[in-house]
C-alpha cells in the first residue's frame, strides 16, 4: 500500500461486496490512494477480515447484507463512528447468474425455467441493495455538500444476452437508477455514476467450468481501479449521470447513458 498523500487522502469510502474480485480490487485501490475504507461482505467474512488485516490502518471489515435496511444503516454508522465522515459509496455487492445455475455458461437457463426464489434473491441484491445503501448514505453526503455514489455495472451487450436473465435486467435497472439519481442530486455536490470493467472479469461470479480459452481472456479486476479513482476524486466534480469503462478508460472521457446513438 502507498503511503504517499494524495487527493483522496482523508476521504472515507464504503465498498460493498469487497471480499473478492472487483470489490477487493477497488477497496485496495482506494486504500492505496489514501482513503479509509469500510469493506463489507455478506457471505465471505473470512475474506474481508483478511483484507482488513493486510491494511488495518485504512480498512475496516464489516459483515453486512445490503438487502437488509438495518445492515445498510450500520455500514454508514460504522464509517461515521470510526472515521467521522462518509464521502464515497461503491455499490459493488451483487449476485450473478450462478445464483440461477452453476452451469449458466454452458447450459443457459430460460427465464421461465428459473427458480423463483433465486430470481428474487438476485434482484433483491442487485437492485434493492444499491437503493438501500444509497438511501442510507445520501443524507450524510448532503449535509457535507459533497459525495460520490458509484454503481458497478456491466456492458450493454450483456444486459441483452440470451440466458442472462435476471442478471442483465438487474444491471439495466441499476443503470436507470444511476441516471435518475444523478438528476435528483444535481447541484448538491453529490454525484452518481456507473462503473464497469469492460468485459468478463476474474470474480466469484465466473463458473468453475469456464472454457480454458475464455479463462485466458478474463480481465484482471484491477482494470476498474483507474477510472474509480477519478470518479471518487475532486477532479470529477460536476461529472454525474455518466458511465466509465476500465478497458477504454482515458481521463476524462466518460460516456453518457444511454449511448448517444440510442438516445430518443
Amino acid at each position: 500500500m502507498s503511503d504517499e498523500p494524495g487527493e483522496l487522502a482523508g476521504r472515507v469510502a464504503i465498498v460493498t461486496g469487497a471480499g473478492r474480485g472487483l470489490g477487493r480490487a477497488m477497496a485496495e485501490g482506494l486504500a492505496a490512494a489514501g482513503c479509509r475504507v469500510v469493506a463489507t461482505a455478506a457471505r465471505t467474512p473470512d475474506e474481508i477480515e483478511a483484507l482488513a488485516e493486510a491494511d488495518p490502518d485504512r480498512i475496516v471489515a464489516l459483515v453486512a447484507d445490503v438487502t437488509r435496511p438495518a445492515d445498510c444503516t450500520t455500514c454508514v454508522e460504522t464509517a461515521m463512528s470510526r472515521f467521522g465522515r462518509l464521502d464515497i459509496l461503491v455499490n459493488n455487492a451483487g449476485r450473478g447468474m450462478r445464483t440461477i445455475s452453476r452451469h449458466f455458461m454452458v447450459e443457459p437457463t430460460r427465464f421461465w425455467e428459473a427458480d423463483i426464489g433465486a430470481w428474487r434473491t438476485l434482484i433483491d441484491t442487485n437492485v434493492n441493495g444499491p437503493f438501500l445503501m444509497a438511501r442510507a448514505a445520501v443524507p450524510v453526503m448532503l449535509r457535507a455538500g459533497w459525495g460520490r455514489i458509484i454503481n458497478v455495472s456491466m456492458n450493454f451487450s450483456t444486459m441483452r444476452r440470451r440466458g442472462f436473465s435476471p442478471y442483465g435486467p438487474s444491471k439495466a435497472a441499476l443503470e436507470s437508477m444511476t441516471a435518475i439519481w444523478a438528476q435528483e442530486l444535481a447541484g448538491t455536490g453529490v454525484t452518481v455514476n456507473a462503473l464497469l470493467p469492460g468485459g468478463a472479469t476474474r470474480t466469484g461470479m465466473i463458473p468453475e467450468e469456464v472454457p480454458t480459452e475464455t479463462e485466458k481472456r478474463l480481465l484482471d479486476p484491477r482494470v476498474i481501479v483507474p477510472p474509480l479513482l477519478f470518479i471518487a476524486s475532486p477532479r470529477s466534480d460536476g461529472v454525474t449521470g455518466q458511465r466509465f469503462t476500465g478497458t477504454t478508460w482515458s481521463e476524462p472521457r466518460p460516456a453518457g447513458w444511454p449511448p448517444a446513438e440510442n438516445r430518443t
